[in-house]
């Protein structure tokens, strides 16, 4: 007789939680460095030893409903936050680019010398025009590059 949720014997509902359990934590290491706060210092406001958050971070451990309540109020965003996202094809682009954008704006905030922010700022609006700009001019086609 052949279990339920198994294909060749092999478990395909706990590949797909252990996948859901690595989408939670990641979301959870997102908001976390979103916030600027340090695995010890989530793990001291859970009750959890920094290994524990570092597990439940990289989806080794999977979070019990009650802790991810904790998480979310500590964190303070919805229990669904966790969830956003789950199932669309970007899932794992977007955490990737939005971590690139956070760390862009804190290291930002530090540089305490105004021109030195008003440069870099200018060398943002410099490189985005450009790349606009790029998208605006159509590729010649092999008719006019002849011409």
């Amino acid at each position: 007789m052949r279990e339920k949720n198994t294909v060749c014997g092999a478990n395909v509902m706990g590949t797909r939680t252990h996948e859901l359990d690595k989408y939670v934590g990641a979301r959870i290491r997102e908001r976390r460095t979103m916030l600027g706060y340090t695995q010890q210092q989530l793990a001291d406001m859970i009750g959890v030893t920094y290994q524990q958050a570092h597990k439940y971070e990289r989806g080794i451990n999977r979070v019990s409903a009650g802790r991810l309540f904790e998480i979310a109020e500590v964190l303070d965003v919805p229990v669904g936050y966790f969830y956003d996202g789950l199932g669309s094809k970007s899932e794992k682009e977007a955490p990737t680019r939005q971590r690139m954008c956070l760390e862009l704006a804190r290291n930002f905030s530090m540089i305490k010398n105004d021109r030195h922010q008003e440069a870099l700022s200018q060398l943002a609006r410099a490189l985005a025009a450009s790349e606009q700009a790029a998208k605006e001019v159509p590729a010649a086609t092999p008719t006019q590059a002849s011409e």
